[in-house]
This record gives structure tokens, sequence and C-alpha cells, in this order.
């Protein structure tokens, strides 16, 4: 069988004559061992030179289409962003189209409209909704892939989830609790944004099922509708508050933490622990003040590396298996705040 790289260009890359490669390549005797592992290097190097000169002028449009608060839309923009030059010699340009609410209608007609007028892949946090799946199939029969990130759709054609497995993060944030609330009366407040998110949903029952078995005693009180919004998540927690004096703890998995501290400042209630999730700018103040004890945080870069993978994947500018993995769960105090 001949090889998938001229002997010419081998012996050029290996820097040895071409009769030597040939009789590497056929396994033929009297060629020394460290002549071999050379040739073997240099096919491997041209393996991967194949693979740059694969990507060299390619160029990628892709959507991010989000429903999420601003601040955690800044900060995959931002991720984004910081990723896309490692991403050469491949190119890849991205739109946005990012709201803090949208009607799902109005979200469904985005994605049509993108359906309509192309793109080489499509980003997506939204609502776990039939319209939303749907749409979906729509782009996936228009040869545009979807990559759900942070929250999926699993019951749709998009070809990779990529973020935290939700549940772990859950459990882990419940197992902090328990340690921490060992020797505290204290109920704990469960605060999300939306029902119709799968990963919060997931999160919460991660967290649910994990307290059953490290403190099934403990009561947990479950508020939703959020939005993740500071105002929203301060009036709810406001209610919640008046409603439940027990409550001396949060597991925050919608946002809005600000909200929720100003409305324990305003009841002139202690919040013992405060387990949240991403590093934004307020979570950051809030870790530095105390207010929150622990952020759950995963490495916003490397999922954007992990879409850009699979984007190219799908385009086939990238040989091999390009599924992600999950991302991992970073536990994060005032002590090892990263840059």
């Amino acid at each position: 069988m001949p090889h998938r790289y001229p002997v010419r260009e081998i012996a050029r890359q290996a820097g040895v004559s071409e009769a030597t490669v040939d009789r590497v390549l056929h396994r033929r005797p009297g060629v020394r061992e460290g002549t071999v592992l050379q040739v073997e290097q240099a096919i491997a190097d041209l393996d991967r030179q194949r693979s740059q000169l694969r990507l060299s002028g390619r160029r990628f449009l892709i959507d991010l289409v989000m429903e999420t608060p601003r601040r955690f839309s800044d900060l995959v923009r931002e991720a984004l962003e910081l990723e896309l030059p490692g991403l050469r010699p491949a190119v890849m340009r991205a739109r946005y189209h990012l709201r803090e609410t949208w009607e799902v209608d109005e979200l469904v007609a985005e994605l049509d409209s993108i359906c309509r007028h192309g793109s080489h892949a499509v980003v997506l946090k939204a609502p776990d909704t039939p319209e939303v799946a749907a749409a979906i199939g729509r782009l996936t029969t228009a040869r545009i892939p979807v990559i759900t990130l942070v929250t999926d759709v699993p019951m749709s054609t998009r070809i990779a989830y990529v973020g935290m497995d939700n549940r772990a993060a859950g459990a882990t944030a419940a197992y902090l609790m328990c340690q921490w609330l060992r020797h505290v009366d204290a109920d704990v407040l469960v605060i999300t944004s939306s029902e119709m998110f799968r990963g919060e949903e997931e999160r919460e029952m991660g967290f649910r099922s994990a307290m059953r078995t490290y403190d099934p005693g403990r009561t947990i009180v479950e508020i939703s509708e959020s939005d993740g919004l500071d105002e929203t998540s301060r009036a709810l927690t406001a209610r919640a508050l008046r409603e439940h004096p027990g409550i001396a703890a949060v597991y925050s998995i919608g946002g809005g933490n600000r909200g929720i501290v100003a409305a324990f400042a305003a009841a002139d209630r202690t919040c013992e622990v405060f387990v949240g999730h991403d590093l934004g700018d307020a979570n950051r103040d809030l870790l530095r003040s105390g207010h929150v004890t622990a952020v759950l945080h995963h490495d916003l870069r490397d999922d954007m590396r992990q879409v850009a993978q699979s984007v190219m994947g799908f385009h086939g500018a990238l040989a091999g298996d390009q599924r992600p993995r999950a991302s991992g769960i970073h536990i994060i105090t005032p002590h090892n705040l990263p840059d």
C-alpha cells in the first residue's frame, strides 16, 4: 500500500535518503534504530503540519445566541475573543445575539434568521423547550451545527454540549454546604433563574440528591424565575426571608447575587454560607467582601476552545474525534481568586 506521504517528502523531512525511508516503511533490515525513530518522527511532524495546512486560510463565522444576564454573556464574549487568536492559521469571527431575556418565539425567530442567512455554527444558551429543539433541527437540516453552552437541549440534534457536568456541580455545592453547616441550624435557600434551563434544573437535582445523602434533615427552600437579575433576586429573596425565618444559607444557581445579599442586609439576617456560580465582577467583589463563601467556576476559555474545535471538526478542518469533555469544576474562595 502506498504511504500517505511521498517517500521524497518523508526523506526531506527526516534528513535521510529515500532508500532509507523505503526500507523503514517496508520494515526491511539494515537500518539503525535511531534512524527508524528519526523517520517515524518525521512522519508525525508531517501529520501535524498537514493539520495546519488544512486550517490555513479557512474562515469560520459563528453565531453566539444566549439568554443570560449580561454579566455572564460578557464573560463568555471575553473568553471567546481571547481564544480566537490562538486558532490561527484558521480565522474565526463571531456574531453576537445576546439578551438577558427572550420570548421563546423571538429566540426561535432569531435562530431561523441565522438559518436563512447562513453560518458555520450556532453556539446556543437557551431554554430546553420543544420550540427551541425544533429550531435546532432546522439549523441541522441546513448543515449549520449547533453547540449548546452551559445548559443543554438534549432532545435535539445539537452536535455537542460544552460546559460542566451540572449534576456534579450541584452535588459539589451540597457537599460544601453540609461541611460548613455541620454545627449550624439553618434552612438553605436555593434560587434559580428559570425552570426552563436544563443546566439549572440539573444543578438543583444534583444538590437535592446530595443533600439527601449528606444531610437529610436539612430544610431546603426553593424559589425560581429570578431571571438571574439582581432586582428580581432581591425581591424574591426578601419574600422568602419573611416567609421562612430559618433561612441562613444560600445556593445561588442562577445568579443575581448582589440582590440576594442586599435582601439579607435589609432584613438584618445573617447568611452563614453562600455558594454561587461563575466568576464575574459581582461574584469577585462578593468573595472579597466575605458575602459569598465560595464560587463554583469553570474555565470559559477552555470551553471556547472546545467550541472552536467542535466547529472545525464538523467542517473537516480538524481530523479525529472533536467531541468535547466535561469542564472541570473549580472551587474558588477569596484565597485562590484567579486573575
